[in-house]
């Protein structure tokens, strides 16, 4: 399989060493200076870039009938426009905040105990992200994600960075040299708190999840999610 990558930081270099153990070939590196690119030769693209430059690459592929992997965060904004191109070109596109196959089952177990707590009222729920100092946005994107599974079967109304109010989330955001990525959801009483964590050892586990996604969306078309590639639904 010959796979492009648009962003060659320290994941798209991790995502260039895994797809080759995984007998791929890497036959583009696409950064914020590339004015042409020969989409002939690729077979998919995977999308570790910059939050103002994800959408661009994203609808390049698409326009071109190159699958797209997208794990770039910051974005979202234009997250409805990207569906609605692919669905108009007939294309095929994952975005996910996260790739990491462990972080995607913490997604279910997440909204698993959302559903469990909806009635205990007298919980209240906060949560914690933990990522290295060159993250450029907060909350992280797994954050977020967490904060939308509990969202949906919570009395809450949104989160909020930080300082919240009784009717939203709280999300603390913290920057800490060298921390791939930590996530705890709690729910806190008068009488006692229950946690759960996800922490990465390393960023092998996010690279891994997104060479999987791009296999798996070969001769595909339409808007999925780490969910079909992992069949959790």
């Amino acid at each position: 399989m010959n796979i492009a990558l648009f962003g060659y930081g320290r994941m798209g270099k991790m995502i260039e060493q895994i797809a080759i153990n995984r007998n791929h070939t890497i036959v583009a590196k696409i950064d914020a200076d590339t004015t042409e690119i020969d989409f002939s030769n690729i077979d998919v693209a995977i999308d570790f870039s910059l939050p103002d430059a994800a959408f661009g690459n994203i609808e390049k592929c698409i326009n071109n009938n190159t699958p797209i992997i997208s794990g770039t965060t910051g974005w979202l904004n234009r997250y409805d426009e990207a569906v609605t191109l692919c669905k108009q070109k007939q294309g095929a596109f994952i975005y996910a905040s996260n790739f990491s196959l462990g972080v995607n089952i913490f997604f279910e177990l997440n909204s698993y105990l959302a559903k469990m707590m909806k009635s205990l009222e007298q919980y209240n729920v906060t949560m914690e992200e933990i990522h290295h100092t060159k993250k450029l946005d907060a909350p992280s994107g797994t954050a977020i994600t967490l904060a939308e599974g509990i969202l949906e079967h919570s009395k809450y109304k949104g989160w909020q960075l930080n300082n919240a109010d009784e009717n939203h989330i709280p999300i603390v955001a913290k920057r800490i040299p060298e921390v791939p990525g930590t996530h705890t959801v709690s729910y806190n009483s008068k009488v006692d708190s229950i946690d759960i964590t996800h922490t990465a050892h390393n960023r092998e586990g996010f690279a891994l999840g997104a060479v999987i996604a791009a296999e798996w969306i070969i001769g595909k078309a339409g808007v999925f999610s780490m969910k079909d590639v992992l069949e959790l639904n």
